[in-house]
């Protein structure tokens, strides 16, 4: 690149990395994913050290975060609050250490201090004798902005340091930490905005930015804003500390609030094993956290590394894949879901996203696209949560040339039939056909899964072929299927065909509470069809229910109701049921002997279960009185926890709820 094409760049940079770290900072309004901010800093970083001579004096690159508010009463920190720089895989994590240890000294021993990065706002607490006089904002790392009105409204973070016999409170202490909000709180502000006319926010980190610059303290103090301490800045007539752990173990004593997942790592091994771990159990956790952060835990190790203008050379972030990602919306289209749902989906320009490559985000429903004001050609924000469908948050930036509006379908995009608006309270457009081109290849598939129909071998890639090749026009003509039929697909020779055939014919003996979670009737689970398989008997016994006498049954309400007595009051529903009597599909349920022994008793299964699968677990909970449900509560009396348990294990462990092994609930099911 010649020296006339570098200062162009460099200045087109400086100027987009200005105007994300202005709305970022100042109107927290962000407009970029972190990591394509940080790509562009990076670059800018790079043109900066191969061209010296073009480097600007007011760079972004040289200082931290953008310009406090205008008119805000502004705080001289008494040391810099710097930023750390990031990485974002094991490799450059393991570059720092041996950039650490270099620095040290290879034979040197180095422990490090592993913590959760909170997706919060950092805020500098400032405690004399104890008391606390200041809280601030982070700033441009030297001067930030007086929030102390806003900061006394947050539980979490005591007025008064306790007095302890850890650690004798110095003179002058400033405290740094993260602000920032649980995730159900965070859903509950949204659901009370949206309910009041107002703009929802982005992100748990947009609520907290928002909440800590309020003038009104009282509505600050509605928000439910949390505290971490994770650093000091400065100290005055107190006893030194040697390590940060040290410092943690302090703060701890004197009442703030330290998070409970950070660790003390005697190697690097340690400090990989813990990112792995947190970084495959992120979604558990109850509030925002997008990566790690590792400090060298000496201090005077760290003061001997010092630290570059903009961070630290003893503390370095590990981010998580990205949840969040910027990118183009190349078309909107509409999917016709298993239940006869149309689904708007955006189809996108590719973008890395959280570890993958996604094109495609729901819209989730009609009056989502408009909430949003999403349409081709316009670039937004997407988010992915785990393994969750990415969806679009927001409209970064409006398409510029003509814009067209989307358009509601007037028919369904599957079948050309009739669409019809949900009930009332509901927002959903739906396809009356049962026999819906669109919905019939998936209604094929849950019908013959395992929690119904447990036809093995017939997955999505035969259901494929068989509706490409006409073989099917509804669920009945799985059973009309011959050997010839199967010969025809790809990879069926003989023996496979006649396996294939072998499951379909073994399938028509599944109880009715399989066959009526098969048919797929909207919100009707496993659980509402064995319920209603066991209170009915048989297929008739349901189909000619009133709604009134549905909802006498608990565990029915009326959205439920509503859904069963459509669904069986059509004509095209009740010549599928006669189609399947004919085949001989079994259409009663043998009436179960129960026990008492778990009578009244809730069980959860979690994790990959050994011996037993959890549906036949399932099955002796409920034959000895017993109940399955999907959530842990107080109300839960016990836990089975198989391999790698998840979310519902912590709950289970923060309420003290009974928690068994697989082995121990056979044993215990088994035992007179």
């Amino acid at each position: 690149m010649k020296k006339v094409q570098a200062q162009q760049e460099i200045e087109r940079l400086s100027k987009e990395i200005e105007d994300y770290n202005y709305r970022y900072y100042v109107l927290s309004q962000p407009v970029v994913a972190d990591k394509e901010y940080d790509i562009l800093l990076k670059k800018l970083v790079q043109l900066e050290q191969k061209f010296p001579a073009l480097k600007q004096p007011n760079s972004p690159a040289q200082r931290i975060g953008a310009k406090v508010e205008a008119g805000a009463k502004t705080v001289k920190h008494k040391a810099k609050m710097f930023s750390l720089d990031n990485t974002y895989s094991f490799d450059e994590l393991v570059e720092w250490q041996q950039r650490v240890e270099k620095g040290l000294g290879n034979k040197e021993k180095v422990e490090y201090v592993v913590e959760l990065k909170i997706d919060g706002v950092s805020a500098a607490l400032t405690y004399e004798h104890g008391a606390l006089i200041l809280g601030a904002t982070r700033g441009d790392g030297v001067v930030g902005e007086d929030i102390t009105h806003n900061i006394k409204t947050i539980r979490s973070i005591p007025l008064q340091l306790k007095e302890n016999t850890f650690w004798p409170i110095g003179k002058l202490l400033e405290i740094r930490g993260e602000v920032y909000v649980n995730r159900k709180d965070f859903d509950k502000l949204n659901q009370e905005r949206s309910a009041a006319g107002q703009e929802v926010f982005a992100n748990p980190r947009n609520a907290t930015g928002g909440s800590v610059k309020l003038l009104d303290s009282r509505i600050t103090a509605k928000r439910h804003l949390q505290y971490f301490a994770h650093s000091f800045g400065f100290l005055k007539g107190g006893e030194p500390f040697e390590t940060h752990w040290n410092f943690l173990e302090a703060a701890r004593a004197c009442g703030l609030c330290v998070n409970s997942c950070s660790r003390l790592c005697q190697n690097f091994e340690e400090v990989l094993t813990y990112c792995q771990e947190y970084q495959d159990k992120r979604e558990s956790i109850p509030y925002e956290v997008d990566g790690v952060v590792v400090k060298v835990n000496s201090l005077a190790q760290q003061q001997r590394l010092g630290a570059t203008l903009k961070s630290p050379r003893w503390a370095v972030a590990y981010k998580f894949p990205a949840y969040q990602a910027t990118t183009e919306v190349e078309d909107i289209i509409v999917q016709v879901g298993r239940t006869g749902v149309l689904t708007p989906v955006a189809q996108l320009k590719p973008v890395e996203c959280a570890g993958v490559t996604i094109a495609r985000a729901t819209l989730h429903n009609f009056d989502e696209i408009k909430r949003l004001g999403v349409a081709k050609g316009d670039r937004v924000l997407i988010e992915r949560a785990g393994d969750v469908i990415p969806k679009i948050v927001k409209v970064v930036s409006a398409f510029t040339g003509k814009k067209r509006a989307f358009a509601v379908p007037g028919k369904c995009p599957g079948c050309g039939g009739k669409i019809v608006q949900d009930k009332e309270g509901q927002v959903a457009c739906r396809c009356v056909n049962p026999s819906c081109f669109g919905q019939l290849e998936r209604s094929l598939v849950h019908f013959a899964a395992r929690g119904a129909m447990d036809i093995e071998g017939f997955g999505e890639a035969v259901v494929a072929q068989l509706l490409d090749k006409g073989y099917a026009k509804d669920l009945a003509d799985i059973y009309f299927l011959t050997e010839e039929h199967l010969l025809n697909l790809e990879l069926f020779k003989e023996k496979k065909a006649k396996n294939l055939l072998l499951a379909i014919e073994k399938s028509k003996q599944q109880p009715l509470s399989r066959f009526l979670f098969g048919l797929g009737i909207p919100n009707v689970g496993e659980k509402a069809a064995y319920t209603l398989a066991q209170r009915f008997g048989e297929i008739d016994n349901i189909s000619c229910l009133k709604a009134e006498e549905l909802e006498a049954i608990h565990e029915i309400g009326t959205i439920m109701s509503d859904a069963i007595v459509e669904f069986f009051s059509s004509t095209s529903t009740m010549e599928l049921i006669e189609k399947f009597k004919k085949v001989g599909v079994n259409m009663r349920e043998p009436v179960e002997k129960k026990g008492r022994k778990f009578l009244g008793k809730k069980f959860v299964f979690t994790g990959e279960m050994s011996g037993l699968t959890r549906r036949q677990a399932g099955d002796l909970v409920r034959q000895s009185g017993g109940e399955v449900v999907s959530s842990v509560s107080r109300k839960t009396d016990f836990l089975v926890a198989g391999e790698s348990p998840g979310s519902k294990y912590d709950k289970a462990l923060q309420l003290g709820l009974v928690i068994l092994t697989p082995k121990k609930f056979e044993e215990m099911v088994h035992e007179k």
